[in-house]
């Protein structure tokens, strides 16, 4: 109350003091107006002297009044949240446990509030980013870093370099139209309405050109146009440019994998790192793939040489390890060179191996020779009536080669039997028929770490004429490397193994693998296959030294929904060395013609079967497989079963 009582008394005294120094002068001003005009100015100033001197003594006194109230109501405020917070997290008790527990609730809460701000934050940054133009322009993102790439034995297959990018401030820019002018006279490559939009755009940064050479970023830096700069971004550079191409896949101007390991390299968590931002320049370990580029290189040069000499449309090979599943090479030409931007649509973008499926032809029977060595209830020595063609209906099964007699199981292989392979897939029954493929991993889409694959194509109803043609390899459409997965089954000692293109260990191949043959049937597989490369349809794929055995393969193609008998599809599927197997070699070529070296011939045997052989005779050595002599023959194998030592 005192303190209010000495409040009033100042205002008074102050109010007082105004009055008495304002009201002469006005009194004043009004009864002489007219003489005393000259010096209403001087009147007035002192007046407001006055007046600021007022509202000084004022401001004073209420500074000393509210000063002191403000520190109260301050410490009040501090001592009520102090009370609250050691009420709700316990630091009010005497327990120290319960003190331990409070503190730790508090430094929980404090994380709470820091991770909800930075939440905020990323939101806020997210909802005002600018999305900048498409992935042919470029975004607005700077090009993360990506693990190097290698192969199996350590070599580089994809590297990151550092790549000048143009950009621009158009904030800064004096004159637009000056700058594109000039940037045209280094870059004439540039799509001008898209850089005169960007560069009027008023923003704070603007992709202009992604990926600049150094000589153009020095031109341009000579130029000296202000808001124009340029970044140091992560270029993706793939040393053996097309030959790994279709397994390596590639990158967008980002940085960004969108296809073949590139892609799966991404799923695998680098996105993620790209949206947080944390992937640039990140020291990552490298990726190590199975593949091999010595032998890469060898076949892709084997496969060029047979798609120039017989003019197929294409050509595709497959190199894996039978033991463990690992794609040692994988070529499909036409193929790409993912150093350089392209259309994905184009052909040479597809890979066939993967993406494909095909009718495989009599490669394929060597599936029903499995399903039928493995029943138990067809041996070797099993016959079977091959005097004619097999008829259902209207649609009539012929052989190639007719031998029009009754011909045994491995006879049925070396001559290449449809008939004799559809009556011997048919005794076992449809329902089991579509069961061994089905274990076989034949009926559904092959997963592997290359996210492009298809589905095969399997008929809507599956009859016994169904069964009689898939049995040769008709009316049942597969990716290539789907038919090489159960191959390898028939020869590792019956485990079947998915394939990867990622570098596995015998171990590792184990834990995955799954039992889908007898070991015995296996060691059958061997011989007829050993068999048919001394006296049947592989002979052409023989390479003195390395045991090579094998099955050929012809499919008509489907035009207009016809088999054209003049439309090819050859592949050859080549296994050594056939005592131990390590290696599987499968070559396909797509609309082969004849040459006066294969007689008027366009099947595999003239074609397919001796590129593999010569695959094989150069691959051989970089695998570590060296020629040897006396080797056994296809009869010796049979009583040489395959022990599960061998197989590693």
């Amino acid at each position: 109350m005192a303190d209010l009582s000495s409040i009033s008394a100042r205002l008074a005294r102050l109010w007082a003091g105004i009055v008495a120094t304002v009201g002469p002068v006005l009194r004043d001003a009004d009864a002489a107006c007219a003489v005393l005009l000259d010096r209403l100015g001087a009147g007035s100033k002192a007046a407001g002297r006055a007046t600021a001197r007022g509202s000084a003594r004022a401001a004073l006194a209420s500074w000393n009044v509210l000063w002191p109230f403000t520190v109260r109501l301050g410490y009040l405020a501090w001592r009520g949240v102090r009370h609250v917070v050691r009420g709700l997290f316990g630091l009010d008790r005497g327990d120290p446990d319960t003190v331990a527990r409070g503190r730790i609730r508090l430094v929980m809460l404090a994380f709470c509030c820091l991770f909800v701000a930075i939440a905020v934050q990323l939101s806020h940054l997210a909802m005002t980013a600018d999305g900048g133009g498409g992935r042919g322009r470029g975004s607005d993102a700077v090009a993360s870093a990506r693990p190097d790439i290698i192969d199996r034995n350590g070599d580089i297959v994809a590297i990151d370099v550092k790549s000048p990018s143009l950009f621009a401030e158009p904030r800064r820019l004096i004159d637009p139209d000056e700058a594109l002018e000039g940037l045209l006279k280094v870059l004439p490559d540039l799509d001008v309405e898209e850089a005169r939009k960007r560069l009027n755009s008023g923003k704070g940064f603007a992709w202009l050109k992604r990926e600049i050479t150094p000589a153009q970023m020095r031109a341009i830096h000579r130029l000296g146009f202000p808001g124009i700069g340029f970044l140091k971004e992560n270029r993706r550079i793939y040393p053996d440019g097309p030959i790994i191409s279709h397994v390596m896949g590639g990158v967008n101007v980002d940085n960004q994998g969108i296809s073949g390991i590139e892609k799966w390299i991404d799923s695998r968590g680098l996105a993620e790192l790209h949206l947080a931002g944390f992937a640039t320049d990140r020291q990552q370990e490298p990726v190590q793939l199975s593949m091999d580029v010595r032998v890469q290189h060898a076949v892709r040069d084997e496969l060029v040489k047979a798609k120039n000499k017989f003019q197929a449309l294409h050509a595709m090979a497959v190199v894996t390890e039978v033991n463990t599943g690992e794609i040692i090479s994988l070529v499909s030409i036409p193929d790409f060179d993912p150093n350089t931007s392209g259309n994905p649509k184009d052909d040479a973008y597809l890979n066939r191996l993967t993406t494909g499926v095909y009718e495989m032809g009599s490669t394929f029977k060597a599936l029903s020779f499995a399903m039928a060595l493995d029943s138990g209830k067809i041996g070797l020595n099993s016959t079977f009536d091959a005097r004619g063609a097999l008829h259902f209906g209207k649609f009539a099964i012929h052989d190639y080669h007719a031998e029009n007699r009754v011909l045994t199981v491995p006879e049925i292989f070396l001559v290449s039997s449809n008939v004799g392979t559809a009556k011997m897939v048919l005794s076992l029954g449809v329902e089991a028929h579509k069961a061994f493929l089905k274990k076989m991993g034949q009926l559904d889409r092959l997963k592997t770490e290359l996210p492009e694959s298809s589905e095969p194509i399997v008929p809507k109803r599956w009859g016994e004429l169904n069964s009689a043609t898939i049995a040769f390899g008709h009316g049942l459409s597969v990716a290539p490397l789907q038919a090489v997965m159960a191959v390898n089954s028939m020869v590792n000692g019956g485990f079947l193994i998915p394939p990867t293109f990622i570098k596995r260990t015998p171990e590792e191949a184990q834990k995955v693998a799954v039992r889908v043959l007898k070991p015995e049937t296996s060691d059958k597989m061997r011989y007829i296959m050993r068999l048919n490369a001394e006296k049947g349809t592989a002979t052409k794929a023989e390479v003195p030294g390395f045991l090579v055995g094998g099955k050929t393969g012809t499919a008509e193609k489907v035009v207009n929904g016809r088999y054209a008998k003049n439309k090819l599809l050859t592949s050859f599927t080549a296994v050594f060395p056939m005592d131990k197997p390590r290696y599987l070699v499968l070559v396909m070529l797509d609309e082969p013609k004849a040459t006066s070296e294969t007689y008027g011939f366009a099947t595999s045997g003239w074609n397919a079967a001796p590129t593999a052989g010569k695959i094989v005779e150069r691959i051989a050595p970089m695998l570590n497989i060296a020629p040897r002599q006396n080797l056994p023959n296809a009869e010796q194998l049979l009583r040489m079963p395959l022990k599960v030592a061998d197989r590693n």
